[in-house]
């Protein structure tokens, strides 16, 4: 699907506001609304748009331990890599998980309520998976910067 500015318009601002209402959203793309709503569907439809989600404060619910976990396995093979994957996509605490290259094999982030509960986790989840060699945690001390919004090209934007 090709995307024209005005679409990464209406992606952009969607990325800052899901709850902008189509009338508003039109306005500040530059067209009239049925226009405008017919686009948006049209990038539902294509899977440019993969979902609405709400962001919420962690820390008002206690989920406040953010931990980054490094993972190298035994082995490289797809069967192993799959077996790995599918095992951690299950797990609620893992909010984000990808295959990397380097010395590591995957970059993991976790979010817990607590070094308890990630100790839990880390004892009765990750060290019991087949083929983990090496596991490396780190703790975040404090969240400098986390973007939600993906890039667009600026220049075609406008």
């Amino acid at each position: 699907m090709k995307l024209d500015h005005i679409d990464h318009k209406i992606l952009k601002h969607l990325q800052e506001n899901a709850r902008i209402t189509n009338a508003e959203l039109a306005e500040r793309v530059g067209l009239s609304p049925t226009p405008c709503l017919r686009r948006l569907r049209r990038l539902e439809t294509e899977g440019i748009i993969k979902g609405y989600r709400t962001e919420i404060n962690r820390e008002a619910l206690g989920v406040n331990v953010t931990v980054i976990i490094l993972v190298k396995l035994e082995r490289e093979d797809d069967k192993t890599l799959r077996e790995f994957e599918t095992a951690i996509k299950n797990r609620e605490e893992v909010m984000e998980c990808y295959l990397v290259t380097g010395k590591f094999d995957y970059f993991i982030r976790v979010v817990v309520p607590s070094l308890a509960t990630y100790e839990t986790f880390l004892s009765e989840t990750m060290l019991r998976m087949p083929n983990i060699a090496t596991v490396e945690s780190s703790f975040t001390l404090r969240e400098v910067s986390r973007k939600v919004v993906t890039p667009l090209p600026q220049s075609i934007i406008r």
